[in-house]
This record gives C-alpha cells, sequence and structure tokens, in this order.
C-alpha cells in the first residue's frame, strides 16, 4: 500500500543534505503516489529530477497558427460503403500525411462520439481513485499485462515527465479481464473492440497507399499486437521547466489516439515544433519506426512530444500502439518495396529484438531506427 505522508521530502524537496538524485527517485518510485500524488500534497515547486536542463526548455511552449500543417481526413464513405472512387481519395490523403508530416487527424471514422466520452472519462475516473486503490497496480514492467506506473523510463532519462498512465495489454491475448480495474473496464474493452476493427481500415488504406494489396499488412499481423496507454497530465505549477511527455517516436507500427480538450501535443516538423488541435470526434493517427521500417522510408515517423498541463483541469489521452502479433517473425523492408534503385535501408530483426532496445533507453527522439539502419 502506498504512503502517502511524504510524496515531497520522498524527491529531497525539503532536505538540508545534499541532493541524491538517484535515492530522490527511487524513493518517488517507491511511493507509488505517481504525480497526481505529488500535486494532491499541494507542492509549488517541482522536484529536481523533474526539471529538464537549461538547454533543452528553451522551447517548451505552444506554437500559435501551427495546427493547420497536421491534416485531417474525412473517412465518410469508406466507413459506410467502399466505394472506388471514395477510397482511393481517402488512400492518395493518408498517403500524401503519412510519407511527410507521419501523422493525420481522422472524423467520420465509424466509432460513436458516446464510446469516444466514455473511454476518456473512465481513465480519468482511474487516476482520480484514493492512492491506495490505484497503487495495488503500481508496477515496473506489466507481468499480468495491466500496471499503473509514473514515468516508463523513469531512471534512465535525463529528467523526469509529469504524467501518471495505466497501461493495459489488449492483445494477444487480452489481459485477464478480472485485473482491470472495475471503474474502467467495460469502457475499455469497448474501447479495444472498437480498435480492432478501425486499426483493420487503417491497416488495409495504408497497404494500399503503398501500392500493396489490401491485406499486406494485416497478413503481417499488423493489427494483432495492441497496447493502450491511459494518460493523466494534472496540472503541473512550474510547465516551463519540465514536459507532459518527453520527445520521442513511437517503435511500433501505428498509434491511434484519443486525446480530450486540454491540448498539449505537438509533433516535430523541421527545425519547429506544431500543435495537434483538439477537434471534437476526431483521433490522431501516427506512423510508427516499424511501419517507417517495412516501408522502407516512404512512410515517416515522427518526433512528438506533450507540453507540461498548464491548466487547472488535468488533460487526459488514450493511446492504443498497434503492433505485430507475431513477435518472433523478423521484420524489415518489404521486398516489393525495394529493388537496386532503392535498396534496403534497415536490417531486418525480430520484434522482441526491436522492442526489447527501445525499452532499454530513455525517451529521446528517432535512435531506434538509426540503430537498425543499414
Amino acid at each position: 500500500m502506498a504512503t502517502t505522508s511524504s510524496p515531497i521530502t520522498a524527491t529531497g524537496g525539503h532536505s538540508s543534505q545534499p541532493y541524491d538524485r538517484a535515492k530522490a527517485v527511487k524513493e518517488f518510485d517507491e511511493s507509488k503516489v505517481g504525480v497526481k500524488g505529488l500535486v494532491d500534497s499541494g507542492i509549488c515547486t517541482l522536484p529536481p529530477f523533474f526539471v529538464f536542463p537549461p538547454e533543452s526548455r528553451s522551447d517548451f511552449r505552444h506554437c500559435p497558427g501551427s495546427e493547420s500543417q497536421i491534416p485531417t481526413v474525412d473517412l465518410s464513405g469508406i466507413v459506410e460503403s467502399d466505394s472506388s472512387e471514395r477510397r482511393a481519395s481517402v488512400v492518395d490523403e493518408i498517403r500524401t500525411a503519412a510519407s511527410t508530416v507521419g501523422f493525420f487527424q481522422i472524423i467520420n471514422h465509424g466509432i460513436p462520439l458516446g464510446v469516444l466520452d466514455r473511454t476518456i472519462a473512465s481513465v480519468k475516473a482511474f487516476h482520480e481513485q484514493p492512492i491506495e486503490i490505484k497503487a495495488q497496480l503500481y508496477q515496473r514492467g506489466a507481468t499480468t499485462g495491466v500496471n499503473f506506473i509514473s514515468n516508463v523510463d523513469l531512471y534512465s532519462s535525463q529528467a523526469a515527465s509529469w504524467r501518471d498512465t495505466l497501461q493495459v495489454k489488449l492483445s494477444p491475448p487480452v489481459a485477464d479481464r478480472s485485473l482491470i480495474p472495475e471503474v474502467c473496464r467495460a469502457e475499455l474493452m469497448e474501447w479495444n473492440r472498437q480498435i480492432e476493427w478501425l486499426g483493420e481500415l487503417l491497416m488495409g488504406l495504408l497497404s494500399e497507399g503503398l501500392g500493396l494489396k489490401r491485406e499486406r499488412l494485416k497478413e503481417m499481423t499488423f493489427n494483432e499486437g495492441r497496447m493502450m496507454v491511459g494518460h493523466y497530465y494534472p496540472f503541473c505549477p512550474q510547465p516551463d521547466l519540465t514536459v507532459g511527455l518527453n520527445t520521442h517516436a513511437d517503435p511500433g507500427a501505428l498509434t491511434v489516439l484519443l486525446q480530450d480538450h486540454i491540448g498539449g501535443l505537438q509533433v516535430r516538423s523541421g527545425d519547429g515544433w506544431i500543435d495537434v488541435k483538439s477537434l471534437p470526434g476526431a483521433l490522431v493517427i501516427n506512423i510508427g519506426d516499424l511501419l517507417q521500417i517495412v516501408s522502407n522510408e516512404e512512410y515517416k515517423s515522427a518526433q512528438h512530444r506533450v507540453l507540461a498541463n498548464s491548466s487547472k483541469e488535468p488533460r487526459v489521452s488514450v493511446a492504443v500502439f498497434l503492433n505485430p502479433g507475431a513477435r518472433e517473425d523478423v521484420y524489415g523492408p518489404l521486398p516489393e518495396l525495394t529493388s537496386a534503385e532503392n535498396p534496403p535501408k534497415y536490417r531486418t530483426f525480430t520484434l522482441n529484438e526491436f522492442l526489447t532496445r527501445f525499452f532499454k533507453k530513455e525517451l529521446d527522439g528517432k535512435s531506434l531506427t538509426n540503430f537498425f539502419r543499414l
């Protein structure tokens, strides 16, 4: 059970002794209170291990007017039917977005608005339970398929990020249903059902965008390995000193993100950042490193981050990472997409090797693809 009496002293904030970062990180982790526990304790100053170096935080700000650079794709006409003319237009829009910025939003995607609202509300409800309840799930390494954690890279990062996370393995196979917190169990099971069919639809469109048959990515089990993370970004008293989620690129094939109205998600473009505006009823889709590799860089994964939340209202987002279900199969650039004029840009690997490499490092840009580059 978590202790709730010392989340501030656990970080070293009130000690007269020399600051011991490793000790502060360990005590914060073992307290199991998460970032929300620190906020609830009334702190006004960030514990030092959340503070990024001065040279890293000069651009921790919103970029007004940049939102228009993230394409929005309307899926109406292909969800209800399969008009070849309409589908060709959508494939072209998705191919353009996936091969440039690596991010796009989808509207009229077929998932009811009520499902979106209930999913966000249930994840928020989980994070706002008493610490003693959440602490029962607090662990590093989701051996049961369900865990609550703050900062997956807490011990390896240069600075911690201001967020807590509920992780649920959705497939294969789904985590033991009884282990999923009751406060969000039904909603997350419904969310998984919706994402399963939406993921198949998106994989088909992306396959066609590469000039492949519609079933190509499905045959590679790219929609079968699904992991959900429900992020909670509470108010940050010093948002200019840290981030909600550090700069990174997702390792898998594709990510489907449901975000609330607060905002804060940014995508790197050139030397700057683009705000991803929250659109009512929309879902954010981004290309992962694995899809960049198998497409031999026809599609681009993009670095992104989340700013620390300066709003008194918490920010909640729910992401599902779509990965291959066949972890021991060998992956690399598809033969259909390589030639003498366009040779493979990456070596082959198993998914286990790929993901093990990702989780051994901190979230730090796109070093994962660079590691497998020929």
